[in-house]
């Protein structure tokens, strides 16, 4: 057992996080449990991806985030050879992974692979130091940030899901997770689209599920964006167009920033159509 092994339990920040992140794997899990191997083939929102390739995507996600925490602590093999496949096509091999593995494996079979990822990952996390960075495909993250991270896809891919099945899905306070990560991207999502960022900060409020309002940015600030922290991850997430949002700008940078949030790495992302505007 090496030191990052022996260390005694995560952060509280972290252990909320990983909390919640086990509660929304709970959830998504639980649209997929019932499934007949038919079931997992049916398509979703997303492009090209079934049910049976949204969980591959997920858990070989859990899985080589594992692999990178062990890389992180000296032990590589495992995530270098993810590294060079990741240089070898770096625009495709994520979905390629997914769909190889989703042709591999049964429904039932992913979804046992599946959880054991979700168990291994959130071990792994906790024995993570505090000010410890994990190496990932983009600027490496404190273990904080990649169960944030994996909440956000879990749940977003998770709408997905939930569309094809024909369930809604209840909002609940973890989205405040997902809508910070949107705020804190909100630079990324500018220079993801060749753009300049906007040099002030913009304030953002959104209603929680419980009405309760969350806040990020000076509350002087010119430029502006309310709504439902609902519609707002949604959107970063790209799992809704503009049009079809409560969502309020005010300000042309913070309208410019709604047309184009995107809070998950990799190449500015076409979004959802417009499914009739919000009425």
């Amino acid at each position: 057992m090496n030191a990052s092994e022996q260390r005694r339990g995560a952060s509280p920040i972290v252990d909320e996080v990983l909390a919640d992140l086990a509660a929304e794997g709970a959830a998504v899990e639980s649209l997929v449990s019932g499934l007949t191997e038919e079931g997992w083939r049916t398509m979703t929102p997303a492009d090209g991806w079934d049910i049976a390739t949204t969980i591959a995507h997920l858990l070989w996600t859990d899985e080589n985030s594992v692999h990178a925490i062990t890389g992180t602590f000296g032990d590589k093999d495992a995530w270098d050879a993810v590294v060079m496949k990741a240089i070898a096509d770096p625009t495709g091999f994520v979905d390629a992974e997914a769909y190889a593995l989703a042709k591999e494996l049964t429904g039932t079979e992913l979804l046992a692979r599946w959880q054991a990822s979700r168990a291994d990952l959130d071990a792994k996390l906790r024995t993570v130091p505090d000010g410890q960075k994990i190496m990932w495909f983009g600027p490496p993250m404190s273990a904080a940030s990649m169960a944030t991270a994996r909440l956000m896809e879990t749940w977003a891919h998770g709408l997905d899901i939930a569309d094809a099945v024909g369930v809604t899905v209840a909002p609940t306070d973890r989205l405040r997770h997902i809508a910070s990560i949107g705020v804190r991207t909100r630079n990324f999502a500018f220079a993801n689209n060749g753009l300049e960022a906007p040099a002030d900060e913009f304030r953002v409020d959104l209603v929680g599920p419980h009405e309760d309002v969350w806040s990020w940015g000076p509350e002087d600030a010119k430029q502006t964006v309310t709504g439902s922290a609902y519609d707002f991850a949604r959107l970063v997430t790209q799992r809704v167009n503009r049009a079809d949002t409560d969502l309020v700008a005010s300000g042309a940078d913070a309208e410019q920033w709604l047309g184009i949030a995107q809070c998950f790495a990799g190449p500015a992302g076409g979004g959802r159509p417009v499914q009739g505007g919000n009425a």
